[in-house]
């Protein structure tokens, strides 16, 4: 049975909603509502729905930003086998909704919701959660599509939408200030061709330096320009000008080739299906 979660702040926004799934999905189990996006986060952590709607104007976090946040929570890489989930946008802003619908990216909702509307959401939803189902059961090496919430398609949408609605937000990194050594330097992010974290350090590569900032994957994320990096594992970031080409290991797994070095970054399976074409 397909799980979901729901996140407004208004009460009767939950509750028209619920409604209205249980009349177009009455399959669709809502485990947990959220009244910010903080709860969102921390919901969809402790229940792993399959589905999140996230309503996109929210105190505490924004619904955008959850959606940012979510996408960085550890996926069957780290988990007992929960793949990640869908997300939906709940907004009465047409602006905020209809470039990202038409792109595909990602569903929305809007308010207050329509029977209609909501009959096309789920029919999208329903197929792709079929489709990732019958791949999980065939034998082939090709890897699944990934998540919306992993696409590089769905960074750049939430960092466009992120600055929609915080235009006072403070302007994309030019530059790390990092440690190389017993020195800071001052490293241009055009130059770096990956970050890559561990427990309490952040590495920068670039192609002369290596240097380390305590900064999470997470926070740069939300803090870098995503049109000039991809996530390919939870902690793991790569300039995409520096991708030489991808390959499997005896494993399966697929490496990630950078320029000018001879390292191999390990791309996990939750973003696997970003080099499907490779």
């Amino acid at each position: 049975m397909p799980t979901a979660l729901i996140a407004d702040d208004e009460r009767l926004m939950r509750e028209q909603l619920r409604s209205r799934l249980r009349e177009v999905w009455p399959e669709l189990d809502i485990v947990a509502e959220a009244k910010n996006g903080q709860e969102a986060v921390a919901l969809t952590e402790q229940h792993h729905p399959d589905i999140v709607f996230l309503d996109i104007r929210m105190p505490v976090l924004t619904g955008v930003d959850a959606a940012r946040q979510i996408a960085q929570l550890p996926t069957y890489d780290e988990t007992d086998g929960w793949p990640g989930c869908e997300v939906v946008f709940i907004t009465a802003y047409d602006q905020y909704a209809v470039e990202a619908f038409e792109q595909g990216v990602v569903d929305y909702v809007l308010k207050p919701a329509e029977r209609e509307r909501l009959q096309v959401t789920v029919a999208r939803i329903q197929k792709r959660l079929a489709d990732r189902a019958d791949h999980a059961g065939d034998d082939t090496d090709e890897p699944a599509s990934p998540l919306p919430t992993h696409t590089p398609d769905m960074q750049q949408l939430l960092q466009r939408l992120s600055s929609q609605i915080n235009p006072n937000a403070p302007a994309k990194l030019k530059w790390i200030q990092a440690t190389v050594r017993q020195s800071i330097q001052m490293i241009p992010v055009e130059d770096v061709l990956f970050f890559i974290s561990d427990e309490k350090y952040t590495r920068v590569q670039t192609a002369t330096v290596e240097a380390l900032i305590r900064k999470p994957i997470k926070e740069l994320v939300e803090e870098l320009d995503m049109q000039l990096f991809w996530q390919i594992h939870r902690s793991t970031l790569i300039n995409v000008k520096a991708i030489a080409g991808v390959s499997r290991d005896e494993r399966g797994r697929q490496l990630v080739s950078v320029r000018g070095l001879s390292e191999k970054l390990e791309v996990s399976r939750s973003y696997a299906g970003l080099f499907k074409a490779m």
